[in-house]
Parts: C-alpha cells; structure tokens; sequence
C-alpha cells in the first residue's frame, strides 16, 4: 500500500475514533436524561401513595356522610392516578438504542421488585381505607343516634334527681351520686363494657330503695345509649390500629424510594464509569494512531518536524473542538431540561432565557467571578425543574390554588433539588441549590426551609428576583402580565422583604440593561 492510501485510510480511522468518543459522551447525556425521569415517576408514585394516606386523617375527621362521599371521591381519583403512572412505568418496555447497552433503570430487576413492593402496599392503603370508611360511617350513624338520645338520658336523670332531692334521703343521694358518676364515665370517659355494668347496677340499686317506673325508663335508655358509646370507642379504637398500619406502609414505602435512587445511582455509576473508561481508551488509541501515523509520514516523505507538528496540532484540535461540542451539547441538554418545567405550567421557552440573561446580569454586577456569572446563567433556566413532578392539574390551573393545592406546588422546589442534588458536576449542584432555594425570602417567610438574609445563597437569591420580575411582566394561564410601574412599585415594596436589598439597588441602578434583554428575548405569538 503506498503512503497516498495509508494517509487516507489512518485520517478514516482517526475519523471513526472521534465518532465513537461523541457517541460514547452522547449515550451518557442521554441515559441520565432518561434516569431522571425514572426518579420523577417513582418519587410521583410515592408522592400519589403519601396523598392517599393523608387522606385516611381527612376520612377520621369527617364529621357527615356527605363529607365521607367527597373525601372518598378524591382518594379514588388519587388511586386511578397511582395505578395509571403505574402500569405507565411497567409497560413502558420500548427499546431505544441506548437500551442494548444498558436496559432502562425501570426495567431493572431490583427497581421492579421495589415497585411490586410499593404496589402492593397501595393494595393493602386502599383496602385499609374502605376499611377505615365503613367504620366512619357507621361510628357518625352511632353519633348521630348518640346526639338524639344524649337529651333523653339528660332529662330523666334530672327527674330522677329531683324525685330525690324532694325525699331528702342521704342514701338515695348517695346512689344517685354513683349512677351521675359512671354515666360519666361510660359516655364521656371509659366508655367500656365493665363500667356501663356498673352504672346499671347502680340503677339496679336505687330502683330498689325507689321503686318508680321513671327508674326503669331510665335503664332502658342507659342500656341504648351505653352500647353506643361502647361502640364509638371500639370504632375509634379500630381506626387508630387501621392508621398505624397506613403509616407503616408509608415508612416502608419511603425507603422503597430511597433504595430505587440508589439503585439507579449505582447502575448509572458504573455505566458511566464504564462508558469513561472506553472514551479514555480510545482517546489514547487515537493519540498513538496520530503519532504513529506521524513517524510513518515522516519516514516515508521525509516531512520536517514543523509539517508532523502542524499534523499532530490538527488532530489535537479537532479533539477539543469535539469535547468543546460535547460541553455545548450539555448546557443545551440542561436549558432545555429547563424549558420543559416550564412548558409543562405553559410558559415559553423565552422566560428561561430571559432569567438566564438577568440572573448573568446581576451576578456580574453584584461582584461574582465572570466565569462564575455565565455558569449561573447556564444553570438557572433549570430552577424550576420539580414542576415536571407536579400534577398538571394543579400547575395549569387557573386562578388561585386552594390551602392543599399551593402545598403541593410548593414542593417543586425541594423537588428539583432531589432530582440534581446527587450529581458530581459543579454546574448541577448550582442548579440544585437554585432549586431549592429560589422561592426563599430575604425575611424567612418563604419556602422551602425558611432560611432568611444571606442565609439564602446569592444564587437562590439572585435567581428569585430575575425569576419575578419575568413571570410579573408575563401573561399566565392565572394573570395577565402587570405593566412596569406596578412592578417597579412592588420591588420597591418588597426591598428587604422578599428580596435582598443590594439587588433591588443593582436592579434600579443598571434598569435599561434588563429592559433591553426583556426586549431581544420578548415573547412572540402566532
């Protein structure tokens, strides 16, 4: 083979090598992408089974069948949501090109174990919760009963008493001292079976020493109302042994959660771990070739030491320019991330890009590091990426949200940052700590945590101000978009409160520069 076509074919293979280094880095990106979304779905799973199991206090509470009926629509409402994202996850078995080399984390054997574990205690939730119901319903029919035949017991009693106290005997005082005593006791207090036995024996007792049907009147009614409160103990006691076992399944269902993150994180480890060590191999094999190719060129064509130099610096290059596409491929995977927790609440993918710029723009201002500013700006359009875990129910809702909707909203945040918490990569961790931290005020009165002043890391702090002043100036499925000067009067309002002091002042002092990237980026409709 002369020197012309071992040129050609070293550069095709040199070619092929760098190909299957892009390649490599691409299925990581793309297996984490998809790990990700497995850790949403589960931890919705979780979430949907801790929804269910508050809602067996709701069920206790309930005061009238027609609130049972309602609290029972929502938790079989919850249940039709658990057990469709269910069977969404176990029949999701189509296989993409990353699944010949590592199966989907769904798939796995001990993340399905976990899952027919969690499943199963959704069976035993619900099966506890019809349980739970038919004892309300019936310990409100014995109330009910209760209530109405409470007055009689009252009024004969009375009688009673005042049959006595016209008779001035002591001992009949004393007796009926002993029958207040236990009516006490097994309506309000005991409520047991031995007690109410010794109420009727005190009845017993004075019906001997006054011998009037009033008194026989009353045991009959003592016997009725004595059983009812003998039973509504036993239903709450029942109840309380029925909800113990709930929260057990609950305990056991959150370290399901914890194992299957870990299980994931473990797989997906040493997948990566694999896929790095194949890149670092053909990385050298590459730089051999080149230099192999290099002494043979030299060998044969007598190429001075500058021409093997220029050569080697070309391939070298090529090199990085690919890793260079391999970083910008990543900040794109991580934007657009960004834009699909937005998208999901309906808004576009202009309102990340326009917080990136603003978040860029104070921190440069505010004294970060330039290198520092532009990674924040990279990691900001993921602040709000826990909305992909919440329910599009709540998140597209128009109008305000009720006490137990904004709960749930508000766990978007701690959310997002138990998606990137675990990540190595210094550009996720910042988003993680935008995350969880974006929606805390300067006085301690937001969320998650209520951390307050420079407690609040300037990211999440930098993040929350660009983050309002966007969503403020911006049409919602819940508001129209307010114009600037009820912005600017609300910031003014909220220095000190809200927000950090010095970035309202940065925010009025370069105003313009904020005003003219709300300009390039501006929403456009069709």
């Amino acid at each position: 083979m002369d020197i012309k076509n071992k040129v050609k074919y070293s550069f095709l293979i040199i070619v092929l090598l760098i190909l299957l280094i892009f390649t490599a880095n691409s299925i990581i990106l793309y297996q984490v992408k998809e790990n990700e979304q497995s850790k949403v779905n589960i931890s919705k799973l979780i979430l949907l089974q801790e929804n269910m199991t508050f809602l067996t206090k709701d069920i206790v509470l309930a005061s009238s069948k027609d609130e049972l009926i309602s609290i029972e629509n929502k938790f079989k409402k919850i249940e039709l949501e658990f057990e469709s994202l269910y069977n969404e996850i176990k029949n999701d078995k189509e296989k993409d090109f990353v699944d010949y080399f590592l199966k989907d984390m769904h798939q796995a054997d001990t993340v399905l174990k976990q899952m027919n574990t969690l499943t199963k205690n959704e069976k035993q939730i619900e099966k506890s919760f019809d349980e739970i119901f038919r004892i309300q319903y019936e310990k409100i029919q014995l109330q009910n009963q209760f209530n109405k035949i409470y007055p009689q017991e009252n009024n004969l009693r009375k009688k009673i008493e005042h049959e006595i106290l016209e008779r001035k005997s002591f001992i009949l005082l004393l007796d009926f001292a002993n029958i207040k005593y236990y009516s006490k006791e097994v309506l309000f207090q005991k409520q047991t079976e031995d007690y109410l036995q010794k109420w009727l024996l005190s009845i017993d007792s004075l019906y001997e020493k006054l011998n009037i049907n009033l008194i026989q009147n009353y045991k009959n009614n003592v016997k009725k109302i004595g059983n009812i409160a003998i039973k509504i103990k036993e239903n709450i006691n029942n109840e309380a042994i029925l909800q113990n076992k709930i929260f057990e399944f609950l305990n056991i269902n959150k370290t399901i959660n914890t194992n299957i993150q870990k299980d994931i994180d473990k797989t997906s480890e040493e997948f990566i771990n694999t896929i790095k060590n194949f890149i670092s191999f053909l990385l050298l094999i590459t730089l051999i070739f080149i230099i192999y190719l290099a002494i043979k060129v030299n060998k044969n064509v007598a190429l001075s030491v500058d021409q093997i130099q220029q050569k080697v610096d070309k391939g070298l290059k090529e090199i990085k320019n690919l890793n260079e596409e391999i970083e910008e491929t990543q900040k794109e995977v991580i934007f657009t991330m960004g834009a699909i927790g937005e998208s999901r609440s309906k808004e576009t993918g202009n309102h990340v890009k326009r917080v990136a710029e603003y978040t860029k723009l104070l921190a440069l201002h505010y004294g970060l590091d330039p290198n520092e500013a532009e990674m924040l700006k990279q990691a900001s359009p993921m602040h709000d990426i826990g909305k992909v875990a919440i329910p599009d129910a709540i998140l597209n809702k128009p109008g305000r949200f009720d006490e137990e909707e904004r709960k749930i909203m508000n766990t978007h945040a701690a959310l997002g940052y138990e998606m990137l918490k675990h990540s190595k990569r210094p550009l996720l961790k910042m988003a993680a700590t935008i995350s969880n931290e974006h929606h805390e005020k300067w006085d301690g009165s937001g969320y998650p945590r209520g951390l307050k002043g420079e407690n609040i890391h300037i990211y999440g702090r930098i993040t929350a101000l660009a983050d309002v002043f966007d969503a403020l100036g911006s049409d919602r499925c819940y508001k129209k978009a307010w114009d600037d000067d009820r912005i600017f009067k609300l910031f003014k309002e909220e220095k000190g409160k809200h927000f950090d002091p010095k970035l309202i002042d940065i925010f009025f002092d370069n105003l313009n520069e904020f005003l003219k990237i709300r300009e390039k980026f501006k929403d456009t409709y069709n």
